[in-house]
């Protein structure tokens, strides 16, 4: 079990009056990818990412969405779409104080039946191959699906749902929770900026925190009261790229992808409860190139197979450690994420005329900065 602590900058209005230009990257997106697995004994008719603390506008990628390159039909022809569903919704919602958007894929109930749905079972992908053209002989039988979203900002919390059918011919769905996690990000910018006139500076620190599923009170196994949530075990992989991550090139078979690197072979990731800091591992990236535009994560997800204690803690009685899974530890493969985000260094800093820095102290006030942003 890992557990570790993370780690606000404030101006004066008034001091960037004196300041030329804050020359430090700004982030551009955030971007996951993944297939995931339907391993709950159910036939699926769609699925549902749901970001809260995200407005729709903040959302701007979809796998499979429009404008993304790639076909938004609904079936298994490559030709026609991307997965079996075709182009998501993306509704707001709000429950009380909290708000957030929806991403849902969704099969079509026309006439008392679905036109598509996600068959339950195992199956073994790269993670990423669970599409129409993704080279695993994707079809109506397939037990997987390959979903994605591009955001503006992190989600304070994203979940991830089958939606499973509740009774044959019946156009009623029922959520079910899937263990796939997604990576927050936080980037802090460079601590001193660029010169005046050169391109802004790369982060001087980016961290990729992923975390274990949050510990449910009838956690399977459990004898007595459970007082851990279920441990996974995680590969992650990682690269730094001097070109930006579209959404459609986070897949198998890309280069972006296929480069990243294995950064730890082995980790298993368990959540206690009332310790809000168990259960997370934070990959930090410090001395990131001056040229990078965007670090990368690849992330596979494995159920542990081993013995669980009568409080659902993670036995490791047998003699192996979080690090080194022993026979018959790790379980069924059940999904990869697909992670990047985006920052911008080819902004230059411009000069500012002597007549504005006259302008902003004769009493125009201090002027927002525009910096080039790039549309992924």
């Amino acid at each position: 079990m890992i557990i570790k602590k993370n780690l606000p900058a404030i101006a004066v209005a008034l001091s960037l009056a004196f300041v030329p230009a804050i020359g430090s990257a700004e982030v551009i997106g955030f971007l996951g990818n993944f297939d995931v697995v339907n391993d709950t004994g159910s036939m699926a008719h769609g699925f549902e990412i749901e970001l809260e603390g995200l407005h729709s506008y903040e959302i701007t990628d979809t796998f499979g969405g429009a404008g993304r390159g790639f076909p938004t039909g609904r079936g298994f022809d490559p030709a026609t779409s991307v997965q079996r569903y075709g182009a998501p919704t993306i509704t707001e919602y709000v429950n009380g104080a909290v708000f957030g958007t929806r991403v849902t894929y969704m099969g079509l109930f026309s006439n008392g039946s679905w036109d598509y749905g996600t068959p339950s079972g195992g199956f073994v992908t790269p993670g990423d191959n669970c599409w129409s053209g993704g080279g695993v002989g994707y079809g109506a039988s397939t037990p997987c699906d390959h979903f994605g979203v591009g955001t503006t900002r992190n989600a304070s919390k994203t979940i991830y749902s089958w939606l499973l059918e509740t009774q044959p011919n019946s156009d009623l769905l029922t959520k079910n929770g899937v263990t796939l996690p997604a990576p927050v990000w936080v980037v802090e910018p460079a601590a001193v900026p660029a010169p005046v006139g050169q391109p802004a500076l790369p982060p001087q620190r980016v961290v990729a925190v992923i975390e274990a599923p949050d510990p449910v009170a009838d956690a399977a196994g459990a004898e007595d009261s459970a007082k851990f949530g279920d441990a996974i075990w995680i590969k992650i992989f990682k690269t730094e790229l001097q070109a930006g991550v579209e959404l459609e090139e986070l897949i198998g078979g890309n280069e972006k992808v296929d480069g990243a690197e294995l950064e730890i072979e082995w980790l298993l990731l368990q959540k206690e409860i009332g310790n809000p800091l168990s259960g997370r591992f934070e990959s930090v990236n410090v001395g990131i190139g001056e040229n990078s535009e965007a670090i990368l994560y690849r992330y596979e997800f494995y159920k542990f197979a081993g013995d669980y204690k009568k409080d659902h803690e993670a036995d490791f009685a047998k003699g192996f450690g979080d690090g080194h899974p022993g026979p018959g530890d790790v379980g069924i493969y059940l999904g990869a994420q697909n992670a990047a985000v985006n920052f911008d260094v080819a902004a230059a800093v411009a000069v500012p005329e002597p007549s504005t820095w006259l302008s902003m102290l004769g009493g125009l006030g201090v002027l927002g900065l525009m910096v080039r942003r790039r549309v992924n």
